[in-house]
């Protein structure tokens, strides 16, 4: 689809209105602090998981739009850690 002259560009999904980009989720992950109480990096987690740095680094900074079930269990497996571990939810709603 074509934008007509001086029409806003799309800002992509997770930008509704007046979000200014911000998700449309309140899914949040809590991958800093796994990591840090093992004792490891972002890049020793993605070689055991067999995860791309660039994908958790998504994940951790709350970027991600989805997971599939096998990363999220690969994550899990390296961690030793459950779902519920790694993901949270944060109070208060999304503003329509």
């Amino acid at each position: 689809m074509s934008r007509s002259a001086g029409e806003a560009p799309d800002p992509g999904p997770g930008a509704g209105p007046g979000q200014g980009g911000a998700p449309e989720h309140r899914v949040v992950c809590h991958l800093d602090a796994l990591l840090a109480a093992r004792g490891l990096t972002l890049t020793e987690l993605a070689q055991r998981a067999g995860v791309t740095v660039v994908n958790l680094s998504v994940l951790k900074n709350d970027r991600a739009r989805a997971v599939r079930f096998s990363t999220l269990t690969a994550i899990c497996d390296a961690l030793d850690c459950q779902p519920g571990d790694l993901l949270g939810v944060s109070p208060g709603r999304i503003a329509p």
